[in-house]
Protein backbone atom coordinates (compact mmCIF):
# COMPACT_ATOMS: atom_id res chain seq x y z
CA UNK A 1 0.00 0.00 0.00
CA UNK A 2 3.01 2.53 0.92
CA UNK A 3 5.23 3.64 -1.72
CA UNK A 4 8.44 3.08 -2.55
CA UNK A 5 11.73 5.05 -2.87
CA UNK A 6 11.66 4.58 -7.10
CA UNK A 7 7.84 5.36 -7.29
CA UNK A 8 8.30 8.91 -5.60
CA UNK A 9 11.40 9.69 -7.36
CA UNK A 10 9.71 9.04 -10.47
CA UNK A 11 5.98 10.99 -9.49
CA UNK A 12 8.65 13.80 -8.77
CA UNK A 13 10.79 13.34 -11.49
CA UNK A 14 7.52 13.91 -13.68
CA UNK A 15 5.21 16.74 -11.77
CA UNK A 16 8.51 18.55 -9.65
CA UNK A 17 11.34 19.84 -11.25
CA UNK A 18 13.55 17.07 -10.29
CA UNK A 19 13.67 13.77 -8.47
CA UNK A 20 14.90 15.69 -5.71
CA UNK A 21 12.66 18.24 -5.61
CA UNK A 22 10.37 16.70 -2.92
CA UNK A 23 9.21 20.43 -1.84
CA UNK A 24 7.31 21.32 -4.96
CA UNK A 25 3.86 22.17 -4.69
CA UNK A 26 2.65 19.82 -7.90
CA UNK A 27 5.14 17.01 -6.53
CA UNK A 28 3.13 16.82 -3.34
CA UNK A 29 -0.49 16.80 -4.93
CA UNK A 30 0.85 13.91 -7.32
CA UNK A 31 2.00 11.98 -4.83
CA UNK A 32 -1.23 12.83 -2.29
CA UNK A 33 -3.26 11.54 -5.70
CA UNK A 34 -1.32 8.66 -6.01
CA UNK A 35 -2.02 7.56 -2.58
CA UNK A 36 -5.48 8.81 -2.19
CA UNK A 37 -6.42 6.38 -5.56
CA UNK A 38 -4.73 3.50 -3.52
CA UNK A 39 -6.60 3.75 -0.30
CA UNK A 40 -9.58 4.51 -2.07
CA UNK A 41 -8.69 1.10 -3.84
CA UNK A 42 -8.21 -0.67 -0.53
CA UNK A 43 -11.67 0.36 0.91
CA UNK A 44 -13.85 -0.69 -1.64
CA UNK A 45 -12.46 -4.12 -0.65
CA UNK A 46 -12.46 -3.43 2.76
CA UNK A 47 -15.43 -1.03 3.80
CA UNK A 48 -14.71 -1.58 7.32
CA UNK A 49 -11.15 -0.33 7.85
CA UNK A 50 -12.05 2.82 9.25
CA UNK A 51 -8.88 3.77 10.37
CA UNK A 52 -7.41 3.92 6.49
CA UNK A 53 -10.79 5.81 5.79
CA UNK A 54 -10.10 8.51 8.22
CA UNK A 55 -6.40 8.59 6.34
CA UNK A 56 -8.21 9.15 3.59
CA UNK A 57 -10.20 11.93 4.60
CA UNK A 58 -7.41 13.86 5.86
CA UNK A 59 -5.49 13.11 2.47
CA UNK A 60 -8.10 14.73 0.23
CA UNK A 61 -8.18 17.67 3.02
CA UNK A 62 -4.34 18.26 2.81
CA UNK A 63 -4.44 18.05 -1.32
CA UNK A 64 -7.45 20.37 -1.62
CA UNK A 65 -5.10 23.06 0.69
CA UNK A 66 -2.34 22.74 -1.65
CA UNK A 67 -4.65 22.80 -4.64
CA UNK A 68 -6.16 26.41 -3.53
CA UNK A 69 -2.88 27.68 -2.49
CA UNK A 70 -1.77 27.10 -6.42
CA UNK A 71 -4.86 28.21 -7.76
CA UNK A 72 -4.48 31.58 -5.62
CA UNK A 73 -0.48 31.14 -6.65
CA UNK A 74 -0.82 30.68 -10.63
CA UNK A 75 -3.81 29.42 -12.13
CA UNK A 76 -2.89 28.46 -15.11
CA UNK A 77 0.00 25.79 -13.58
CA UNK A 78 -3.57 24.56 -11.63
CA UNK A 79 -5.68 24.00 -14.64
CA UNK A 80 -3.23 22.12 -16.46
CA UNK A 81 -2.23 19.88 -13.20
CA UNK A 82 -5.97 18.75 -12.43
CA UNK A 83 -6.14 18.20 -16.06
CA UNK A 84 -3.33 15.72 -16.09
CA UNK A 85 -3.98 14.02 -12.88
CA UNK A 86 -7.78 14.02 -13.54
CA UNK A 87 -8.94 15.43 -10.39
CA UNK A 88 -12.73 16.93 -10.31
CA UNK A 89 -12.84 20.24 -9.47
Amino acid sequence: MSLNKEDKAAIFKKYGTSEKDTGSTEGQIALFTKRINDLTGHLKKNHKDYNTERSLVMLVGKRRSLLDYLKDKDIERYRSLIKELGIRK
